[in-house]
């Protein structure tokens, strides 16, 4: 089986395919700067959309999402945005945990696993 690599960099790969599987790596919002946790989560989904998108995939068919929170009182508004963006009867499983982030701007990192 061959493994496909998209937007390689010196230290990840943003995207990973193998066996009909897809690896994103963790996503965050770009324009970080002043945003709140649910409008990064609203930018980072839109990523996650287009990346997947990019491969043949889609978040009907995500399996698993693995998010990060810098202060779990944003839980909230996380959801809000998860919530209006995951479709109903495809959600995925997941896990949501608190986590000190790469950068003090950043809110919520996700990374997804998807079908193709």
């Amino acid at each position: 089986m061959s493994i496909q690599r998209y937007h390689v960099g010196p230290r990840l790969s943003e995207i990973v395919v193998h066996n009909n599987t897809v690896y994103l790596a963790g996503q965050v919002a770009e324009a970080t700067l002043k945003l709140g946790v649910k409008a990064q989560t609203e930018e980072t989904l839109g990523m996650i959309d287009r990346l997947l998108g990019e491969v043949g995939s889609d978040k009907t068919k995500i399996l698993t999402a693995q998010i990060w929170l810098a202060d779990m009182a944003d839980y909230d508004g996380m959801n809000e945005a998860w919530s209006a963006w995951v479709p109903q009867g495809h959600t995925p499983a997941r896990a949501t945990v608190e986590s000190k982030l790469a950068s003090p701007d950043y809110k919520v990192e996700i990374k997804i696993v998807a079908a193709l």
